[in-house]
């Protein structure tokens, strides 16, 4: 795969996970290709990416499409990421640098800009980053690694959560009892509450799924070809 290739992937993951491209939208590669500037060929590779990445699926007389998930199989996917989420705060609380302490704090600081700002894009960038450097403060590369594939899969529906009423203020709050337990290097603490933010029960299964809803009638309120016209050309 080739640059070029990669970018129209990071490109395309971008509009599933900001809700542009919804669950059930054909690509059309050509309509992407033309939207794009490029040929066929590195839109091909880029879908070929999203599909090893669980973004796209491909269907018989349908070609790729933006990849649907089950309500169960949402859940047992955030049930996995919590426990990922839970071992990677667990690490940092015990291996993490100085360094890494003070990259943690910047981007915790990033999201309160953001709550504050009543943002949901920008908490949701800051959101991921603040992940991200928790991942890496883990020490364990392996461990970042599948903790980020898992991110990437989640992205749309992780976004899709801060639409819930006050769920950022909720999220930014869960996040300082994170940051507190990091701080007093206490790994149990850490996983403790890194595995309570990210899963997914109760209140928020129920919204979750009402979410979901919304998402499956704006995917089927108008024939699927236009659909994909649209979004692609919008």
């Amino acid at each position: 795969m080739n640059r070029l290739s990669e970018q129209l992937r990071e490109a395309i993951e971008e509009e599933i996970a900001t809700g542009r491209l919804l669950p059930g939208t054909h690509l059309d590669e050509t309509v992407l290709a033309q939207r794009y500037g490029v040929s066929r060929t590195p839109i091909r590779e880029a879908l070929s990416l999203l599909a090893g990445e669980g973004l796209v699926e491909a269907r018989p007389r349908r070609g790729a499409v933006v990849a649907q998930v089950t309500a169960q199989r949402l859940i047992e996917m955030f049930e996995v990421m919590a426990e990922l989420e839970a071992l990677c705060a667990r690490q940092a609380a015990r291996r993490m640098t100085d360094t890494d302490l003070r990259e943690v704090e910047a981007a915790h600081e990033a999201c309160r800009t953001a709550a504050g700002g009543l943002d949901p894009d920008a908490y949701f960038y800051a959101n991921e980053a603040f992940h991200q450097r928790i991942y890496r403060a883990s020490h364990n590369g392996y461990l970042s690694e599948q903790a980020q594939a898992l991110q990437r899969k989640l992205r749309p529906y992780r976004r899709l959560q801060l639409r819930v009423r006050n769920r950022i203020a909720r999220s930014l709050d869960e996040h300082e009892g994170v940051m507190q337990a990091l701080r007093r290097g206490d790994g149990e603490a850490s996983a403790a509450a890194m595995r309570s933010h990210v899963v997914v029960q109760g209140e928020r299964f129920t919204d979750l799924l009402a979410s979901l809803a919304q998402l499956d009638a704006a995917a089927t309120a108008e024939p699927p070809a236009r659909t994909a016209r649209e979004a692609a050309q919008a």
